[in-house]
């Protein structure tokens, strides 16, 4: 076991090593004590924007009488401030049935890599179908759709190579609590993601460190025996007596008593396949709106105040929300100097998303603001949200052009209530181009409404958040999944035994890290009944 103590405070111009003195008087052991002492948390406090500090939460392994050391400091310190770690590794339970059949992933986003990993290094061998393309063909392919407007059906935003957040921030911030979380982080860094995201209270890895650290994922699961397909998507599912037994992806038939669908939450022609043959599904809530962006400094400044540009303070994010009753309206994957990008996977359609590098050095900063929607808003079939999904996207198509444009406005005639794009400080990102639009054409009034009350709220509490000169650009519609997959306690769907959904599209995560989790958890579902291979 390990003692942890949390809210150990330094200055910004501080040294790490300071925390670290400072965790070690507190405890009051010797040097000559320890066998380790690192940081496991660190986050900054600017509420103060006259006293900024950092707070770390500092890991310490003892020689010994840790219990007695850990009592002393909680005493003094408080309960809240002294934890105990649990250093015991992740044991997979594995079954004893012998598999027939392969295990087969849909899916090579967060949930299917995460499942596919897991089998993989416990001795299980799975066939991963992916609908989109590998990683570099499907860089090549993106960059073709942003540079000249033509859109690959396998090779886009959403689909390809790990998933829907290759091409975003790769942000880890989670508001789940699970130990396999940890797992997913050090699995992360195995693979070639910074070793800070294992402390850093907003962890963040960049589209462009992401990349390598996916493909590293996959060449590990073929050394370990794993079978990984693209261009291959699952068109039908075949069964017999309420039991799975075969896929069909790429004309094949391939024979599988179980199968994880980690499918994405933009997989609507799977979606649809899955409801013809009954799958249980309902719909579920979700957020549209738009991507707004601002100047990066502006952003600092509002957060920061005069030490807004102060070297050792990371870039600017923010996470804010309101509620009005029933409906939320809030800011969702900030992405600090950083893209709006073109995020669509359906021809004739306008999605917006955000992107950063690890970097974060772009000039302007964005995140989505967007409102909540239910079933209630847009219809209670199970498909009603796709329908109302395609309808916002298909009129943004529509308002910027029909060229892949986005329709755009400035924030001040937003709040006006005037059609137009009235530009000042702030340039769009958006690569493709913005229109000038009027929203009250795009979105329905309580969308835009609620966007008007989130804006001004939101300037409240950042200063800046709602200067005129911002400008919105729409639509986000792909916030999350709008189907929720009935399933059972262990993992499988209520009516179809076998069949696994898993991860965001099925509407268990909304995240990356939250769908890796999920991946590993319905893998170990399977682990539990079936011997390795």
């Amino acid at each position: 076991m390990s003692i942890v103590l949390s809210g150990i405070r330094i200055g910004i111009d501080d040294a790490e090593q300071e925390a670290l003195e400072a965790a070690r008087q507190l405890l009051r052991v010797g040097k000559n004590q320890i066998l380790r002492i690192v940081p496991v948390k660190k986050s900054l406090d600017a509420r103060r924007h006259n006293h900024i500090s950092v707070v770390y939460s500092v890991r310490i392994d003892l020689v010994n009488e840790e219990q007695k050391y850990a009592k002393s400091a909680a005493n003094r310190l408080g309960q809240n401030r002294v934890k105990y770690l649990d250093n015991q590794p992740i044991v997979f339970e594995k079954g004893t049935e012998k598999l027939q059949n392969p295990i087969v992933i849909a899916g090579f986003g967060p949930a299917g890599m995460f499942a596919a990993l897991t089998l993989a290094e416990n001795g299980y061998h799975p066939i991963v179908l992916e609908r989109g393309a590998k990683m570099d063909s499907r860089v090549a392919g993106v960059q073709t759709f942003w540079n000249h407007g033509k859109l690959l059906p396998s090779a886009n935003v959403q689909f390809g190579e790990g998933g829907a957040g290759t091409f975003s921030d790769g942000k880890l911030t989670t508001r789940i609590s699970d130990r396999r979380c940890d797992y997913v982080l050090e699995k992360l860094t195995e693979f070639g993601a910074p070793k800070e995201i294992l402390y850093k209270a907003k962890p963040h890895i960049g589209t462009d460190l992401l990349r390598d650290v996916v493909k590293n994922l996959r060449r590990r699961i073929l050394l370990l025996g794993g079978d990984i397909r693209f261009d291959t998507p699952v068109t039908d599912v075949i069964f017999q007596n309420g039991k799975l037994t075969a896929v069909i992806a790429d004309q094949e038939t391939i024979q599988t008593d179980n199968a994880i669908f980690a499918i994405g939450h933009s997989a609507r022609d799977s979606f649809e396949m899955l409801f013809r043959k009954g799958i249980a599904m309902e719909a579920k809530p979700f957020s549209v709106g738009a991507r707004i962006e601002h100047l990066q400094e502006d952003i600092n400044k509002g957060l920061y105040g005069e030490y807004y540009n102060h070297p050792n303070l990371p870039v600017g994010e923010y996470q804010l929300s309101y509620r009005d009753g029933d409906r939320g309206v809030y800011t969702f994957c900030m992405c600090p100097g950083g893209f709006v990008v073109p995020s669509c996977s359906e021809e004739n359609t306008v999605v917006t998303n955000g992107m950063s590098e690890f970097s974060r050095n772009q000039k302007n900063a964005n995140s989505a603001l967007v409102v909540s929607v239910s079933p209630q808003d847009y219809g209670t079939h199970p498909l009603d949200g796709v329908r109302f999904q395609r309808l916002l996207e298909r009129r943004a198509f529509e308002l910027g052009g029909s060229d892949y444009r986005a329709p755009a406005q400035d924030v001040g005639s937003f709040l006006d209530g005037k059609a137009g794009l009235h530009l000042g400080r702030v340039a769009p990102s958006y690569c493709l181009g913005v229109k000038a639009a009027d929203f009250s054409q795009l979105y329905p009034d309580f969308v835009r409404k609620m966007m008007q009350t989130g804006l001004l709220q939101f300037d409240r509490k950042l200063p800046g958040f709602a200067a005129r000169d911002a400008v919105l650009t729409g639509p986000e519609t792909r916030t999350s999944s709008p189907i929720r997959m009935m399933r059972t306690e262990t993992c499988e769907s209520v009516n179809l035994r076998g069949l696994y959904p898993c991860g965001e599209g099925a509407g268990y995560a909304g995240g990356i890290m939250s769908a890796a989790v999920d991946g590993m958890r319905v893998a170990e579902q399977i682990m539990k009944r079936y011997a390795p291979e």
